[in-house]
Order: C-alpha cells, then sequence, then structure tokens
C-alpha cells in the first residue's frame, strides 16, 4: 500500500488488519485467571473489572463524536486511531505491572486501567466501521459484517500469538499493550474516507469477504488440531506464519483493485465509456446514502438525525432494549467461560480453546449475519430487526443448554451464543445507519451500544456473580458443580426470549420502511 496509492481499498485493508488486533476484550478469559489470584479477587470482584472492561469497550461515545468531528467538511479517522492506540497502552500497560507485583494497584485502580485499556477498541472500531461505510455506502451491510467480523477473530489470533510465543496469562496483559497498539500507528495513514462516487468492482470486495472466511476456517481447524494433537514448537510456528500470511493477503487484493481500477480510469478517459463489471453507480449509491428517516413506516426523511433527535424515537429505545438483553446476556458468557469451565471439571487449556472458538463462532455471526441480511434486504426487502428477534431466540436456547450442565453443554450452548452475540454486533449498526442516517451514523451507534454493558452489568454482575458466590462454600471462592450457573443462565435464557419480542415490535413498526428503501433503490437502478 504505497503511499501514493491510498483509496478506498487500501483503507479497508488497513481497517481489517487493525480489527485483526484489536479485540483484546474478548480475550479477559485468557487472563482473568491470574487477575483472580494474583490480586485475591473473589467472582464477584472479577465480575466487577469485567463489568469495566464492558464498559470500555462498549461505550464509544466520546469515539462518536471525535469521529464526527470534521472541520472544514473532512473527517480524521486518523485521529481516532491515535486515541485508540494511547488508551491501549495506559490501560494495559499498568495493569500488567499491578499483576507482576511491580506496581500493586487496589480495586477501584484495576478497573480503571481495564476501562482505558478496553476503551481503545471503541476508538479503533469506531474508525474503521465508519471509514468502511462512508467509502462502500451501499454495501453497508456487508462492510460492516467484515469489519465486525475481523474484530471478532482478533480474540482467537491474539491468543495464537500468545501459544506460539509461549507467553504466561500475565505477560500476555503486556502483550495486549504492545501488539495492538503498535500495528494501529503503522497502519491509521492508510484509514481515510475516500470518494465514493466513483464505480468499484465489487469481486474485490467479495475477494475481502473471502479472505474474512478463510481465516475463520483456518484459525478452527487449528485451534481443534492444537486440543486434539500434541503439537511441537515448530508446527505451532509454521502455522502462525501461514495464519499472518493469510491475515496479510487483503494487501495483495488492495494491490490488483488498484491496478485494475487505474486500467479502467484511464481506458474511460481515452473511450469516454464507463468500466463495465461494476458495483451499483455513483446514483445510486448517493441514494442509498440519503436514505434515513424517522423508521415508522413512513417515507425516509432526507435529513440525518443526530443523537439527541435519535433519542427521542421510539425505534431507538426499542433497538437498545433489545441488544441490552441480546449483547449483556453474552458478554456475561464469555466474561464467566473459564468460571463455568472450571465448575464443571474443565481444564485450564479446555476453557482457553473454548475463548479462541468463541471468537470463531462470534467471526461466523457478526460476518453471516452482515452478508445474509443484505441478501434478504436487497431481495425480499425484509427488514434487519427480523434478524435480531430470531437470533435472540436462538441465544435463548443457547443459555439454556449451558443451563443443563450437560457433557458437552458448554461447547454446544457456547457455539449457539457465540454466533448470536457476534451477529448482534452486525446488525445493531447497520439498523442505526438505515434508520438515523449516515452523518452522526458513529455517535449514535455507540450510544446504542451503551446497552451492552449496561445489560452485561446486571446479568453478570448482579446476577451470574452473585449467584455463583452464594453457590460457593462458605470460606472459598470457587464453586464447583453444575448448580454454580443453571439458575442465572435459565435466568439469561428468559431474557433474551423477552428481547425477541421487543425486536420483533421493531421488526413491525419498520417493515415499511425498509421496503420502501428497497424501492428507492430498485428504482434509481432501474432508471439508469
Amino acid at each position: 500500500m504505497a503511499s501514493g496509492a491510498r483509496t478506498r481499498w487500501s483503507a479497508l485493508a488497513a481497517s481489517a488488519l487493525i480489527q485483526c488486533f484489536a479485540g483484546s476484550s474478548y480475550c479477559f478469559g485468557i487472563y482473568s485467571p491470574a487477575l483472580k489470584s494474583s490480586q485475591g479477587y473473589d467472582q464477584s470482584a472479577l465480575d466487577a473489572v469485567a463489568f469495566f472492561k464492558d464498559v470500555g469497550a462498549n461505550v464509544g461515545i466520546l469515539s462518536g463524536l471525535l469521529a464526527a468531528w470534521a472541520p472544514g467538511g473532512l473527517r480524521r479517522p486518523w485521529l481516532v486511531l491515535l486515541a485508540g492506540a494511547a488508551l491501549c497502552a495506559a490501560g494495559y500497560l499498568p495493569m500488567w505491572l499491578a499483576v507482576a507485583g511491580v506496581a500493586p494497584a487496589p480495586l477501584p485502580l484495576v478497573c480503571f486501567y481495564m476501562f482505558l485499556g478496553a476503551q481503545a477498541q471503541t476508538f479503533l472500531n469506531t474508525a474503521d466501521v465508519v471509514t468502511a461505510v462512508e467509502n462502500f455506502p451501499d454495501r453497508r451491510g456487508t462492510v460492516i459484517g467484515i469489519m465486525k467480523g475481523f474484530l471478532g477473530l482478533s480474540g482467537a489470533i491474539l491468543v495464537q500469538v500468545q501459544r506460539t510465543i509461549r507467553i504466561d496469562p500475565g505477560s500476555f496483559i503486556l502483550m495486549l499493550a504492545i501488539l495492538p497498539t503498535a500495528i494501529t500507528l503503522l497502519l491509521m495513514y492508510f484509514v481515510d474516507v475516500y470518494s465514493a462516487q466513483r464505480r468499484y468492482n465489487k469481486k474485490f470486495l467479495d475477494a475481502f469477504s473471502l479472505i474474512a472466511v478463510t481465516v475463520a476456517g483456518y484459525l478452527m481447524v487449528a485451534i481443534i488440531c492444537d486440543q486434539v494433537f500434541v503439537i511441537s514448537s515448530a508446527v505451532q510456528s509454521v502455522c502462525f506464519v501461514i495464519l499472518l500470511l493469510l491475515v496479510m493477503s487483503p494487501v495483495a487484493v488492495v494491490l490488483k483493485a488498484q491496478k485494475t481500477e487505474s486500467k479502467q480510469q484511464s481506458l474511460g478517459e481515452r473511450t469516454g465509456l464507463l468500466p463495465e463489471g461494476t458495483a451499483e453507480d455513483s446514483e445510486n449509491a448517493s441514494s442509498s446514502t440519503a436514505l434515513v428517516g424517522s423508521g415508522q413506516g413512513t417515507s425516509p426523511d432526507k435529513v440525518n438525525l443526530n443523537v439527541v433527535q435519535a433519542m427521542c424515537k421510539l425505534n431507538f429505545w426499542l433497538l437498545f432494549l433489545a441488544m441490552a438483553c441480546g449483547m449483556g446476556s453474552g458478554l456475561a458468557t464469555v466474561n464467566n467461560i473459564s468460571q463455568i469451565g472450571g465448575s464443571l471439571g474443565y481444564t485450564s487449556r479446555e476453557t482457553g480453546t473454548l475463548v479462541s472458538l468463541w471468537s470463531i463462532w462470534n467471526f461466523s455471526g457478526r460476518f453471516g449475519a452482515g452478508y445474509i441480511s443484505d441478501y434478504f434486504l436487497r431481495s425480499r426487502g425484509v427488514g434487519r430487526p427480523f434478524f435480531i428477534a430470531a437470533t435472540l431466540l436462538i441465544m435463548s436456547a443457547g443459555h439454556a443448554i449451558i443451563s443443563s450442565g450437560l457433557p458437552a453443554s458448554l461447547y454446544i450452548g457456547s457455539v449457539l451464543v457465540g454466533l448470536c452475540y457476534g451477529s448482534q454486533w452486525a446488525l445493531m449498526p447497520s439498523i442505526t445507519s438505515e434508520i438515523f442516517g449516515l452523518n452522526h451514523f458513529g455517535t449514535i451507534f455507540n450510544t446504542v451500544a451503551v446497552a451492552s454493558p449496561i445489560g452485561s452489568y446486571i446479568l453478570s454482575v448482579r446476577v451470574v456473580g452473585y449467584i455463583y458466590d452464594k453457590e460457593s462454600p462458605q470460606g472459598e471462592l470457587a464453586c464447583t458443580g453444575k448448580h454454580c450457573f443453571t439458575l442465572s443462565f435459565g435466568i439469561m435464557a428468559c431474557v433474551c426470549v423477552f428481547g425477541s419480542v421487543v425486536a420483533s415490535v421493531l421488526f413491525i413498526r419498520t417493515r415499511k420502511f425498509y421496503r420502501r428503501v428497497i424501492y428507492v433503490r430498485l428504482m434509481s437502478f432501474v432508471e439508469k
């Protein structure tokens, strides 16, 4: 990605690479045992730290405001990325010092460190997602799925780095302070908003999707093989090199796309003909960018709503409540997955595998929901809130399976919960951009994301942590047996059913709006 060839493709590739290492919050299950033992925390104290992680990783209002800041009509995504890199180092470095015993810290200070480190993820994610949507406004579901998908994979990628260089969970925190920061500083120059009026070839966007699926498939095979077979350090290193090559492969797509578009542009200038094989033209892209509104079954307004105007809409609060149920229960699951595994007799290596596989399911949900909802939206006019309602019902089944405590229930349940949790992270930003517009998209979707830590606090700290400590033998910090989590996951299953009902109401309210969006898009394309 040469400096003289910065395009929407180089921005997409750089954003994807940053996303691959930005999801440090998904690795909490790896280093939480070290944090708990070194600081002498009980489960409620550890869940308090996890809550601040969730707040930091999901409350991205500041990053949204910074992303929306456009002096002279130009956005500054590099500034958002720079702030994210600084927060990453400022949070995880002192936390590592506390765990290592170099600079001991009380619980409130550790919570603050956790908040800073996790807050970095919102800055990196906001810059990457907003830039991708503005560069590809007519394929927002697909590019959000790609960005969110790579972020979902980042947990598994970071765990593979840890296992390859063979560092302990405490030192893993130091790695989280260094690696995402360095990669962001290296690539942030390429992340920028370019003209969305130029035509582009969709096959290159499909290539990014294919790479994401390939990386996910490779990681899943590597994780399963690592669990089943005894792999030497040499083989582990070779596998990691292959993973790095796959992660870097978007660079090849960028070079090919820029070369092809350069030839097409030269040909068009000489002949006066537009190149073939391109995606919807600029007029169609412009019309899709303008399709925003109240989403209450009426004609889409031409005015983009700001965050205050959006919060005055019932649809905003319906989406918020549905996300609190789904994302909150999903976070409660991944935050406690090590403790759930321990109570059911899983080894630390098995729970580490569960954390890695969670990233795969998380990716699959994010990528699949973006692609599938785009397809049904374009072909049949099915509104994305329908898929929110469906995934919440499936998530309820996953919680019920974990609650049973049966053999392999944690593996099966975590697959369902991880898939649905990832789906909601792809669907929510897309719905936000369509109902409320793109001008304040970063701020509004990060405001809706506040539902995630709120739901997580209620379900993880006040439900899961409280019941776990009640079920633990008096004077002990650990609980053994399926009774430790049976009641709490039964409660979360009921919460997800309620969330599905709320999302169904949102779907009914926005049906006519989504059909109108599809109609306008198709008509603008046919007229050309």
